[in-house]
């Protein structure tokens, strides 16, 4: 049962996060035995516990639910338990700090709007310390209020303090994280959790839960923008009724809703409950079932808005957390989840991994286990999502790969289509068929692909003359001609060679649409990148693969660019210091190594005659 807008709002969800062994569970299982929220019994079940085990009593073993912790003394996965004050509750998520449960730490994150950041003061800001910082900012969670444990082991010395205090504030300032405070505590003996420790007397701020206490009001997002996930469509008599939760804005019968991405609109006419008078509106946090006014197809995943549309793109910049022991790498294939939407994507490029120390960013090639990076997801279907700093539950995701959880990501920046754009192409009046009875051909994109020196240039310009000698309409796009002036702004870095094949492949499909047999002449040698090329003209682009071994193309070296390559004159040059994927579903392979131009030739027309020859019997009556 869902419970209403009111009471959700008066719990304010709070994970804490923190290197292992600083003293997190400790500090919560000693803060709800000093507020009186542990159940009955709870105490003397553990003493019973570890009577039997003959260990000492920890007040973590209040949180630590699972048996293997208890033995191991680590936190694996989080627990959750309500922290009731009187004036406020809260939903404390215990995550666990040590690195090997990252991903069970991110899990307890996604969910809260503030935290609490345990740091011990004898071993001060840690590896863990910082990347559990910034996975709070990653996920959006904005107020911190900082712990500083053990104050014991330094005779709660208020230097010592300090020293800690200016490390981790100067930390979460450069995250632009508001630290609400910062507060010295003996969590094993409850010095500061609910009244002021005569310990430390110089500390005059808040107690721990006096600190809570201050957190802005947890948000439901009530006066943000509509965002409603679809979850599912039922059929029900003769109604769809179409359920999902609202994860901001409000809804109510009479507005007029959209769906992104397909942009399709229709009206709210009921809510449907079980058992309940009518209701006549909703808001964040709840989960509806609702009827429109007209019958849409309608599928799990769409986001329900009003005004302030979604971003919708197939290209998505996005910051990642990796959690495999696999290495993510440039063409690297996932699927990702946001909301209630699933998209297979492919790693489109890799624009910085972050230096959590440090918090700059370089260049890298793959992303390493437990690392922060900034990635383009490329997806055939269209991304509906906001930005994180738009808001933040629509643009969390998860990244898996077959079922299993590899990465948490946000979304950042968008490119290409998008809602507010207001671009309508306009379509032709002269269809695909009247083409073909014109050009006495059908058309299509044929994409030569290989080694620099492999002979794609030469086979297609040899290919575009004896088109044109047939009276076929036929053109040669070569990468070098391309970037002598279209792509002249463009160089040879991962990202850039990308964004030449992407250009190349929109101008390759008008003139495809033009009926004219378009010939590419180009080494593009990420399969990520050809893949791309299929996606914009699909149907109608036909991989052809110029193999030769790059032994080979070195002997020949035509332009002399291996020679410039091997001494240093060039560099990321494909086959000498960048790499070139083969591609490994290449409708047609032309082996030059040991055959003529002639004998290539033959087996090109060849295939040219098959994929876009025309047969009278397949006229049709198109006029």
């Amino acid at each position: 049962m869902i419970a209403s807008s009111q009471n959700v709002d008066l719990i304010l969800p709070v994970v804490v996060v923190g290197h292992v062994d600083h003293g997190k569970s400790t500090l919560l299982g000693r803060l709800l035995f000093e507020t009186g929220c542990l159940p009955e019994g709870k105490i003397d079940s553990i003493k019973k516990m570890i009577n039997r085990r003959s260990t000492d009593f920890e007040w973590s073993y209040v949180m630590d639910a699972f048996k293997a912790e208890r033995e191991q003394g680590i936190t694996i996965d989080t627990t959750q338990i309500e922290l009731r004050t009187g004036e406020r509750d809260y939903l404390l998520i215990d995550a666990p700090g040590h690195e090997e449960f990252l991903k069970n730490m991110v899990t307890g994150a996604a969910s809260a709007t503030a935290a609490l950041l345990v740091v011990d003061v004898v071993e001060g800001v840690r590896d863990q310390t910082q990347r559990h910082a910034y996975l709070l900012k990653l996920l959006g969670v904005q107020e911190v209020v900082v712990i500083v444990n053990k104050m014991d082991l330094v005779a709660h010395a208020k230097n010592n303090f300090m020293e800690v205090a200016k490390q981790i504030r100067s930390y979460l300032d450069e995250l632009n994280i508001n630290t609400q405070v910062i507060i010295p505590v003996v969590a094993r003996d409850g010095d500061n959790l609910v009244i002021h420790s005569q310990k430390m007397p110089w500390y005059e701020g808040p107690t721990v839960v006096e600190a809570l206490k201050a957190l802005p009001k947890a948000s439901l997002l009530i006066d943000e923008p509509l965002r409603l996930p679809v979850q599912d469509i039922y059929h029900f008599d003769s109604r769809r009724i179409v359920v999902g939760r609202i994860e901001s804005g409000r809804l109510k019968i009479g507005d007029e809703v959209c769906f992104s991405p397909t942009g399709k609109v229709a009206v709210i006419t009921s809510f449907e409950k079980w058992n309940v008078s009518q209701q006549i509106s909703a808001s964040a946090g709840e989960s509806v079932a609702f009827t429109l006014d007209r019958e849409l197809f309608i599928e799990r995943g769409q986001i329900i808005h009003s005004t302030n549309a979604p971003h919708v793109t197939h290209d998505l910049l996005v910051r990642l957390i990796w959690f495999s022991r696999t290495p993510l790498e440039l063409g690297s294939k996932l699927q990702v989840k946001f909301m209630t939407s699933i998209h297979q994507v492919s790693i489109a490029s890799i624009k910085a991994v972050i230096d959590l120390k440090t918090l700059t960013s370089s260049l890298a090639e793959r992303v390493q286990q437990n690392t922060i990076a900034e990635v383009v997801l490329h997806s055939r279907t269209p991304f509906a999502v906001d930005s994180v700093d738009e808001l933040a539950p629509t643009a969390r995701g998860v990244l898996f790969d077959s079922f299993n959880v590899v990465g948490g990501c946000v979304a950042l920046a968008f490119s290409g289509m998008s809602a507010s754009r207001n671009i309508y192409p306009t379509g032709h009046r002269i269809s695909v068929e009247q083409r073909v009875l014109v050009n006495g051909h059908k058309s299509g994109v044929l994409w030569l692909t290989g080694l620099s020196g492999s002979g794609k240039s030469t086979l297609a310009m040899a290919l575009e003359q004896e088109l044109f000698k047939r009276g076929w309409q036929a053109y040669v796009l070569d990468g070098d001609n391309v970037r002598d002036r279209l792509n002249s702004d463009l160089g040879f870095s991962p990202n850039d060679r990308s964004e030449n094949i992407r250009r190349v492949a929109e101008v390759a499909r008008l003139l495809a649409d033009s009926g004219s047999i378009v010939i590419t002449a180009f080494i593009s040698p990420y399969a990520i990148d050809r893949e791309r090329a299929r996606e914009i003209a699909p149907g109608a682009f036909h991989e052809i693969y110029v193999k030769a071994a790059v032994e080979i193309c070195e002997g020949r070296d035509p332009k002399g660019l291996y020679a410039k390559a091997r001494r240093g004159e060039i560099s990321e040059f494909t086959g000498i210091d960048a790499p070139y994927e083969v591609p490994r579903q290449a409708n047609l392979v032309v082996n030059t190594e040991n055959k003529s131009v002639e004998q290539c030739m033959e087996t090109l027309i060849s295939y040219v005659d098959d994929a876009f020859g025309y047969v009278p019997s397949e006229q049709k009556d198109v006029a």
